[in-house]
């Protein structure tokens, strides 16, 4: 085990503890030893598909020695948590009447299954799922009606969202093509599973993009750290995003490499435990309005190179350290020691695309096949709503609805066609 190994389990146990079984070989016993310790009767949430069958036996498995009963059988979410399989997955948990869930997936099967188990709970006061997005309105109703979410215990599959450890549920209503987002503690999973050995069962382009997506989480938490959290957040992204690089690098070279595997999975990890320090911000929330065109770690990788020039004075610090990373990692040639403000945040940029582009990734909205200049539209007027003020205000250079046409039109403005110099700075 490598030294940035080493640190990012340490972090992780000191994040979790023993509630949170980690690495390659926990599938064999965790999800049954974790379960027991939850309830007696169970649904089982899982992938109905040809690839998890080999995993499906074994968790089920685990259940049976563990003396769980699975009273019941339901097919996970498909990407990107749709309303309808939260409501699905909600009619199976009311007919079935589990102590509680296991989940097994990737991100999106996870969050379906917390933002079914909040409606499970809470739908006979608050009836639709729409009542919970937003932060802290679970818990809201919880503490008015002395009510508690179904437990569940969450089996990861992919490296990506970090949704089996943290307060977080994206959930996508394909009609308007809009995600929208739960954060509250109380939909944290009790219990977690992740076996990083299970990840090169996935395809490669959905493990490049779970990279991705931990990178934003690590980058965007850092680069908005408050000043008290700012050494603790410096320690877990540093230590995540230099993990998720040489991970992803190594893995577009050689899918089959375990090495990189456990890499991505403690770096992803990494972004888990970031986004429940602190919060991201800019590139989350503008990918939650390009769900149509572009997968979420995708999105938020093209979108982070055009906010980091807007942040980047506000930023230098942060950016020191990140540019850093990209370069050891030979993403970015010359040294940035000397740089500051924006010009700073250009050459940080430029780190970033070059990563995307050797994944094979756009860098510019312009090349994303099915794009249109209303997913610009689309983009400032999520930016304006309520549910989804948290991201603007977790900015390091914090926005509110009234200067989202001023300043984060131009951002998206220069992501389109990938000119920095559209960027305005506040």
């Amino acid at each position: 085990m490598s030294e940035l190994e080493a640190k990012a389990t340490q972090l992780l146990k000191e994040f979790k503890g023993n509630a949170y079984a980690f690495g390659n070989g926990v599938l064999d016993s965790a999800p049954g030893e974790f379960s027991a310790q939850v309830g007696k009767k169970a649904l089982f949430v899982a992938p109905v598909r040809k690839w998890f069958d080999p995993y499906r036996e074994q968790i089920l498995a685990s259940l049976a020695d563990s003396g769980v009963d699975v009273i019941g059988t339901a097919g996970s979410a498909a990407p990107n948590a749709p309303f309808v399989d939260v409501y699905r997955i909600h009619s199976h948990i009311m007919h079935r009447k589990p102590d509680f869930i296991v989940a097994a997936g990737g991100g999106s099967a996870i969050d379906a299954v917390k933002g079914a188990a909040v409606l499970a709970s809470l739908g006979e006061i608050e009836p639709e799922i729409d009542s919970f997005f937003g932060v802290g309105e679970v818990s809201r109703v919880c503490s008015r009606t002395n009510k508690h979410i179904l437990p569940v215990v969450a089996i990861m599959m992919a490296a990506s969202s970090g949704a089996h450890l943290t307060k977080y549920s994206n959930i996508t209503d394909l009609l308007a093509g809009q995600k929208k987002l739960i954060v509250d503690e109380a939909i944290v999973p009790p219990r977690a599973v992740f076996d990083y050995r299970v990840t090169a069962s996935q395809p490669d382009a959905l493990t490049l993009d779970g990279g991705l997506d931990g990178i934003a989480h690590c980058l965007e938490v850092f680069f908005g750290a408050s000043e008290e959290a700012f050494d603790k957040t410096r320690e877990i992204a540093q230590t995540g995003i230099d993990l998720i690089i040489d991970g992803l690098t190594r893995v577009k070279r050689e899918p089959s490499d375990i090495t990189a595997r456990t890499l991505l999975g403690l770096g992803t990890d990494m972004g888990a435990y970031a986004i429940m320090v602190g919060g991201t911000s800019g590139a989350h929330l503008s990918s939650f309005s390009l769900v149509d065109v572009l997968s979420h770690g995708r999105a938020c990788a093209l979108m982070n190179p055009y906010y980091t020039v807007f942040f980047a004075p506000a930023i230098e610090e942060q950016l020191r350290v990140v540019g850093n990373i990209y370069r050891k990692h030979g993403y970015l040639g010359a040294p940035i020691d000397k740089l500051t403000g924006r010009d700073l945040g250009v050459a940080v940029a430029e780190g970033m695309l070059n990563l995307s582009t050797f994944l094979g990734f756009p860098v510019t909205l312009n090349q994303v096949p099915g794009i249109s200049r209303k997913h610009i539209e689309r983009c400032l007027n999520a930016a304006k709503n309520p549910q989804l003020d948290m991201k603007l205000r977790n900015m390091p250079v914090p926005l509110h609805a009234g200067l989202v046409d001023d300043y984060m039109a131009p951002i998206l403005e220069a992501a389109w066609d990938g000119d920095f110099s559209r960027i305005k700075s506040l």
